[in-house]
């Protein structure tokens, strides 16, 4: 795999492993990002670093200002999914909207908190440990 510059552009899933493409083509084939384009969605976590494990999930981080509008969106949106869960969590700061459901093989995380998307620390921790495994190897 090419070295990711542009973790917003999921189109490097595509060239990855056999996981990282079936990643790809579930989220766009269910329109998962696209249909949070206004939220800044990134997809963050084990996958798309490849260092994921069996069950790991695909984790979608948006910037939320305004959790009603977001909680409903995901409702219309996701609600009626296998499995699907949405909470508040408030014992973070900011506060967050947390929703889970199942598709396609895949359990879906989406996390919504009024950080902007490259702030939240999901990201920054990804962003750190991609560059440690391409600085010092998976060991």
């Amino acid at each position: 795999m090419n070295p990711i510059t542009n973790f917003e552009d999921i189109s490097y899933l595509n060239e990855g492993n056999p996981r990282q493409k079936r990643a790809y083509e579930v989220l766009s084939n269910n329109r998962i990002l696209e249909s949070l384009w206004e939220f800044d969605p990134i997809l963050v976590g084990t996958i798309p670093i490849n260092i994921d494990i069996e069950n790991s999930d695909l984790d979608v981080i948006c910037y939320v200002k305004d959790h009603v509008q977001f909680e409903q969106h995901i409702v219309e949106r996701f609600g009626n999914m296998v499995g699907f869960k949405i909470r508040k969590n408030s014992k973070i700061v900011p506060p967050a909207v947390v929703a889970s459901f199942k598709i396609d093989g895949f359990d879906i995380e989406i996390f919504g908190q009024n950080i902007p998307t490259k702030k939240q620390l999901a990201y920054r921790h990804m962003v750190i440990e991609y560059k440690l495994i391409n600085k010092y190897g998976e060991g």
